[in-house]
């Protein structure tokens, strides 16, 4: 009989350590890379689908030697997972490009409203009205220190709709699937990541030179060997990235984790001060400290709403190990009989 594993709360500080990390970690080379200023490999699909190829190299590597064990999910859904997650990737490149940075960052923030409201119609799940109220004060919070100019057009539109779609969607389905399979979180990902990284190094070029109007073939007959090593710096942080990510979100919740995650925003625009000039208005760090104060107040009613619901007695519907112990000595010693009528079943 499966029992469910119970994480430690080190373990838990530990998951989010390492996504805030390495996810910071990347978003900073990934500027030195592909900004004018460093090496303007402006190739972002297409890097995306290397960081997917080492990821799928190191979860191979992982089970050869036996640290991992594989564990059996449907093909059908590891390619409708596939197919979601580079609708993300791909919906998202393409909203930086059509839409306004303001805008961008709009989109990134209702996220958290549609993942609260895809897992009320597919999980039937419901928030407190604590939770709810925090979601609200770190949407304005980080709303405030990251949106400026705010341009829309039609086609921007769309590719922004499908990337928030598309990202709540696989974010959802990272924890159910999980759950559904008994699977880990780094053995979900070593049976995406191949699909990710062929597909996306098949279509990735044609997607980047529609965004940049550049062929990577181009740019790697000329590439530098500081490029080079940026490059694998990127791709080490994405495995990090990418495993942490499947952990956060099974172990908590997909709002949870876009909740707690707009801490990267706040450490991206903290490090892009200190580290690359960038301008901190008031206007920013005052956002900065109602998002803060928002995460703060969410981590809260998360706890208030786990110890009303451990409150509420649960109905029992799974025997323990004594029960069946005694019902296989009663089945061991004779038939059991009817109470009422005293007939043998």
């Amino acid at each position: 009989m499966a029992t469910e594993k119970k994480t430690s709360p080190v373990s838990d500080v530990g998951a989010w350590a390492m996504n805030v990390v390495s996810s910071v970690g990347i978003i900073m080379a990934n500027k030195q890379l592909m900004s004018a200023n460093g090496y303007s490999f402006t190739f972002a699909t297409t890097l995306t689908g290397f960081h997917f190829a080492v990821t799928a190299l190191v979860g191979f590597v992982s089970n050869s030697t036996g640290y991992t064990s594989a564990k059996h999910v449907p093909l059908w859904e590891l390619l409708w997972f596939s197919i979601v997650a580079n609708m993300s990737i791909t919906g998202m490149n393409l909203s930086l490009m059509l839409n306004s940075v303001g805008f961008y960052q709009i989109s990134k923030l209702s996220m958290i409203p549609v993942v609260c409201v895809m897992e009320w119609i597919l999980h039937s799940k419901r928030y407190s009205k604590e939770v709810k109220a925090a979601v609200v004060v770190v949407v304005i919070g980080v709303g405030v220190c990251t949106v400026t100019d705010v341009k829309v057009n039609a086609k921007g539109f769309i590719c922004a709709c499908v990337a928030v779609l598309a990202t709540s969607l696989q974010q959802i389905s990272i924890g159910s699937l999980q759950k559904k399979y008994s699977i880990g979180a780094f053995e979900l990902l070593s049976k995406t990541a191949p699909i990710q990284a062929l597909s996306l190094l098949v279509f990735g070029p044609f997607i980047d030179y529609y965004l940049s109007g550049r062929l990577i073939s181009d740019y790697m007959k000329t590439i530098s060997s500081g490029a080079i090593i940026f490059i694998l710096i990127s791709c080490s942080l994405a495995v990090f990235c990418n495993i942490s990510q499947y952990l956060c979100i099974g172990r908590f919740s997909a709002v949870s984790f876009q909740v707690l995650g707009h801490m990267k925003t706040v450490a991206v625009l903290t490090l892009g001060w200190l580290l690359f000039d960038s301008e901190l208005t008031f206007k920013n760090i005052a956002g900065m400290l109602v998002a803060v104060a928002g995460m703060v107040i969410y981590s809260w009613a998360v706890e208030v709403e786990k110890a009303a619901n451990k409150s509420v007695p649960l109905s029992k519907h799974s025997l323990t190990e004594e029960e069946l112990t005694l019902l296989k000595d009663g089945l061991e010693k004779g038939p059991i009989k009817d109470p009422e009528f005293g007939e043998s079943k």
